[in-house]
């Protein structure tokens, strides 16, 4: 199963409603909130990498807020 870690940067001030949207995506398996260089980081699974680039470019970044993301696929 393609799996990615997707970081993510938020609006100042908007991270709790970046969070709440990112969790609502049913193939985002886990996601927490962070105090680093990154905001909010997010494991999302796909049948396909195909599906998993959909998600990751169609319905993560295209959530309002988010300033920037960095995709890592992960390889078993």
């Amino acid at each position: 199963m393609p799996r990615a870690i997707v970081l993510v940067n938020a609006d100042v001030g908007k991270e709790s409603e970046v969070y709440a949207s990112i969790k609502g995506i049913p193939e985002v398996a886990e996601a927490y909130t962070s105090y680093g260089t990154y905001d909010i980081i997010a494991i999302v699974n796909a049948d396909s990498n195909e599906k998993l680039k959909g998600i990751i470019t169609t319905r993560i970044r295209s959530i309002p807020s988010i300033r920037s993301t960095l995709s890592m696929p992960v390889v078993d």
